[in-house]
């Protein structure tokens, strides 16, 4: 059974937080890259697929899911799956388990081919109202041997202003929660509220600020901004225009630092293929969709919304190497 949600674990606002996202200097040359996403609707579960470059991606397993999802009230899906690791080689997966559900599912694996039992982390249980909770992303501070999670939810009766632009039930923010063991969570709080809906989003560090990208969730817009702030928890200035290209629809931004280069990917879902937009100094970016190869592009199996984080060369060597039992 879960444990209830907990009064004592605090959001820490300042110190050196961990993204999953490679340092601001590149990653070593003994690292690689793992991708974690869905294909249709995520019925099947979670898939992984590596890159030396962060251009090139290819599947693993042979194409077939590392873990199936079961948990969830009547979906039970795994939709946006996202990784991240402490300090302790744990790598923690949460993921949207249905399209209505107020909470999201979590596992832990130290390889991607062994998982934890499977729980229902219901973040939003305590909000009454809640129409869904969506895109979970997670950020570990060593300061303070925690986890801040990110997720988009809409409340019915919140934000008002906006129902009629996206409709209440994608009148989306930006909520979170902190937690030291996926076990006992801080209260849910609001995180980002640009005034308009929002949601899909994701935070990395560079150039000693904080940056957050997310999607403009009104309907005729779909697009991504991105916003800073001097503190994880603070003020988000006004967004800068969108950076993905006019006209498409996109959701599921994530972003690495490779090298010198920021890559944001996104799932151009009206269009059923993924992209990426680069950028040197996070105000000019280059759309690199025609450089980047991504699975199952083009068919029924291609590589939906998920997240992408750096591992050491030899996991990803290992799970090349011999298919998941």
């Amino acid at each position: 059974m879960l444990k209830p949600l907990s009064l004592a674990v605090t959001l820490a606002l300042v110190g050196g937080w961990n993204f999953g996202l490679a340092d601001e200097g590149g990653a070593p040359v003994d690292t690689a890259y793992l991708f974690t996403y869905f294909i249709g609707n995520g019925e099947d579960g979670l898939h992984v697929a590596w890159s030396s470059d962060g251009y090139k991606w290819e599947a693993l397993n042979g194409g077939k899911s590392y873990l199936t999802p079961t948990v969830g009230n009547k979906e039970k899906l795994m939709r946006s799956p996202t990784v991240i690791s402490g300090t302790d080689g744990v790598y923690h997966l949460v993921w949207v388990t249905g399209l209505n559900e107020v909470g999201f599912g979590h596992a832990s694996s130290r390889d991607f081919v062994h998982w934890s039992s499977q729980k229902e982390i219901p973040v939003m249980a305590s909000v009454p109202q809640t129409k869904n909770t969506l895109a979970p992303k997670m950020i570990y501070q060593p300061k303070w041997r925690q986890y801040l999670l990110i997720w988009a939810s809409a409340v019915q009766g919140k934000f008002t202003e906006t129902d009629r632009a996206a409709g209440r039930d994608l009148n989306c923010r930006i909520y979170c929660t902190t937690t030291k063991d996926f076990l006992y969570f801080s209260p849910p709080r609001l995180f980002y509220d640009p005034g308009y809906p929002v949601s899909d989003a994701a935070v990395f560090q560079a150039n000693g600020r904080f940056y957050l990208v997310a999607k403009d969730a009104t309907p005729k817009k779909q697009n991504l901004h991105i916003a800073s702030s001097g503190t994880i928890d603070g003020m988000y200035s006004e967004s800068d225009p969108q950076f993905t290209p006019k006209g498409l629809l996109v959701e599921g931004p994530s972003a690495i630092k490779i090298g010198d280069e920021y890559i944001v990917y996104f799932d151009a879902y009206a269009e059923k293929h993924h992209g990426a937009m680069s950028s040197r100094d996070l105000k000019t970016w280059q759309d690199v969709t025609s450089k980047m190869t991504f699975p199952g592009e083009g068919t029924p199996e291609r590589m939906r919304n998920g997240g992408v984080i750096a591992v050491p060369a030899k996991l990803a060597e290992a799970l090349r190497a011999a298919p998941a039992p």
